[in-house]
């Protein structure tokens, strides 16, 4: 399997954060196009749109040095999800955001993961905030940033009104190994 990006890559006591493979776009576009977490948003997309998507992942690794990490499960070698760092032209923070496939969801695969991204882009990157920025409705992502220390005070986000800003505190972080 060939790495498309520049991404390190970190383990957890679970997981493996890799970047984006080849191998890894039919999972990416399951999820894009069809669960039920996205259908629940109104964000569901096209196989079409999610290959685009897919190659906007790897080249935000090479224009920001940061992006996307593909969440694996050490134990069965499968694609869970998606943990990372992005930021869009226009938007003024970095965010912090996980995606889970379908079935990976409830079993604490994204604090997990998004801990150790969280302490890579404190100590690897030298960010002294990160941003999340979540639906008011999505309650399992609320309870994963007050898990990751993040807080928010009701504050919409500029370019999504349904967003509440998160603000995660950069000293409450966990361990991971880089190999």
């Amino acid at each position: 399997m060939q790495n498309l990006s520049t991404a390190p890559r970190l383990t957890t006591g679970r997981l493996v954060l890799r970047g984006p493979e080849r191998e890894d776009l039919p999972a990416f576009t399951r999820f894009m196009t069809s669960a039920p977490s996205m259908k629940a948003q109104g964000e569901t997309i096209s196989a079409e749109q999610a290959w685009f998507g897919f190659l906007s992942g790897i080249g935000h690794w090479h224009w920001h040095g940061f992006g996307f990490f593909m969440v694996v499960d050490q134990r069965t070698g499968d694609a869970i999800g998606r943990v990372g760092l992005i930021k869009h032209a226009g938007w003024p923070d970095t965010e912090l955001a996980w995606h889970l496939f379908e079935g990976a969801e409830g079993q604490g695969f994204a604090t997990e993961a998004a801990m150790a991204v969280k302490t890579w882009a404190s100590e690897d990157l030298g960010l002294e905030r990160l941003y999340s920025y979540i639906d008011i409705d999505n309650t399992r992502s609320q309870a994963v940033a007050r898990r990751l220390g993040a807080v928010t005070d009701g504050t919409r986000a500029a370019h999504d009104a349904e967003a509440e800003v998160w603000v995660h505190r950069m000293d409450s972080h966990g361990a991971f190994d880089r190999t």
